[in-house]
């Protein structure tokens, strides 16, 4: 059993502030640096798919993180999406470029495939409000509005979702938690259901385009839309340039 998504807490294992969740504390740090970027040429292998472990540097400390590399981004080759061993955010990184990532390493772990037990159920969920229980410290479970955006890539046995209160992109493995009842799948309201279209209408896509996102205290976040989510064309990813979590928000809705 999982712990709340939303816990944000102080620096946690040789990573500043702003940069990982854990899978069991889910602490969200993110860091205070603005990315260091290193000139190396582009390596001929793809990556995409594999296990990698790599030295993470920063503030004068090194970590090694291993995950799998799930996705490089179209509108930015040189950006992958990545799924590490021990946090259930997914991280967006340069991995050829960031000065903090050192002694990358493909490791000839082969993923074990996975598929969904139940597929229907999983192609259901796909696009789907839905409330998603968590342990806290004290005990009882508490409950998390969120939205199912997809199965993940590779590891096709995990869903991609975002919740209401921490909208990052999240994976888990969300038919094992529907299984043991903590999940359950919202009813579509009216205001889900997606305008009509006329035959051979296009919906207009923001992917590739550079935002800009006004914070509480007046400042301004700069970053681009990666990716558009296919249950819920409105609903994009978002990487912003100081920050190396994967942003979700409903573009038409906060427009």
């Amino acid at each position: 059993m999982k712990s709340p998504p939303g816990h944000r807490d102080a620096a946690d294992a040789g990573v500043s502030e702003h940069t990982m969740k854990r899978k069991n504390s889910h602490k969200k740090h993110k860091s205070s640096l603005s990315p260091t970027t290193k000139v190396v040429s582009q390596p001929s292998r793809n990556i995409v798919g594999c296990r990698i472990q790599h030295v993470w540097k920063e503030a004068g400390r090194h970590v090694v993180w291993k995950g799998v590399v799930l996705d490089q981004v179209p509108v930015n080759p040189s950006l992958y999406l990545i799924k590490y061993d021990c946090f259930d955010c997914i991280y967006g990184l340069e991995l050829h470029k960031d000065e903090r990532v050192q002694g990358l390493e493909v490791l000839p772990d082969r993923l074990a495939k996975s598929r969904p037990t139940d597929v229907n159920l999983a192609d259901t969920m796909i696009g789907k409000a839905v409330e998603h229980m968590f342990e806290t410290d004290e005990g009882p479970k508490e409950e998390w509005r969120g939205m199912v955006l997809a199965r993940a890539p590779i590891m096709t046995a995990w869903f991609y979702i975002t919740y209401e209160k921490d909208p990052v992109l999240y994976m888990y493995q969300l038919l094992d938690d529907y299984k043991e009842g903590d999940l359950r799948v919202m009813p579509d309201s009216n205001d889900s259901v997606p305008a009509e279209r006329e035959p051979g209408e296009v919906l207009d896509s923001l992917v590739g385009k550079q935002v800009e996102y006004a914070k509480e205290d007046g400042g301004k976040r700069t970053g681009m839309v990666i990716h558009q989510v296919e249950a819920k064309p409105s609903v994009y990813f978002i990487k912003f340039d100081d920050d190396f979590l994967i942003y979700v928000y409903d573009l038409v809705k906060t427009s």
